[in-house]
């Protein structure tokens, strides 16, 4: 069996419009973000054969459901809801203008223990305990055997998924960073004689145009 994996950063939302801090801040798709995800829906419908074994996962973040709710009409799939496929947390500053927390972050250092480097925002999670958390999420996603299997989640989160995807170290994503921008759809296959895994398409948006 060839497995498939399509990881989806949610679609436009209001938080990107007003330029406060995502992280877990519950914020809604914008209408253009509703538009979007009616595209990616379709853009999967045409990736993934009609009949083949499908699964749909989705982080509880209402933007990222709201991404999902069309795929899953358009697949026939009811969303797994998983908390842990979350965005990166930024404590106090999420829902807070940026530059509230641009004044406030402190950058990790050049060298030395970047992943479990402290930001200065009370709260935020380190770059190890939601790497571990997107990790443990996917190894649990795996366990079943399914052909296709779509994750909507965030931008921050999608790049540790590709990156627990080709099983990078976590404490590689110190410095490791995988971009893939609103409503993109990044395609993540294994083979099914060596089981390698590949990246064949990274944060693909033509569907989008």
């Amino acid at each position: 069996m060839v497995r498939r994996v399509y990881v989806v950063p949610h679609a436009e939302a209001t938080h990107h419009l007003e330029h406060v801090v995502g992280g877990w801040h519950d914020s809604a798709l914008t209408p253009d973000g509703h538009l979007a995800a009616m595209k990616i829906a379709a853009a999967l419908r045409q990736a993934i054969p009609s009949g083949a074994m499908a699964e749909l996962y989705s982080s509880d973040l209402k933007r990222a459901a709201q991404t999902a709710a069309p795929i899953g009409e358009l697949l026939g799939l009811k969303p797994v809801i998983d908390a842990r496929l979350r965005e990166k947390s930024y404590g106090e500053a999420e829902g807070r203008p940026q530059a509230w927390l641009d004044a406030r972050f402190i950058r990790p250092p050049v060298t030395g223990d970047r992943m479990n480097h402290e930001e200065g925002i009370a709260g935020a999670e380190t770059i190890a305990a939601f790497a571990r958390r997107i990790y443990a999420a996917l190894d649990d996603i795996l366990t079943s055997r399914c052909e296709h299997q779509v994750i909507v989640s965030h931008g921050g989160a999608s790049s540790v998924l590709i990156a627990a995807w080709i099983k990078m170290p976590v404490d590689s994503l110190g410095y490791a960073r995988f971009t893939a921008g609103p409503g993109s759809i990044t395609t993540l296959t294994e083979d099914d004689f060596f089981c390698n895994r590949r990246v064949d398409c990274l944060g693909d948006t033509r569907h989008l145009d």
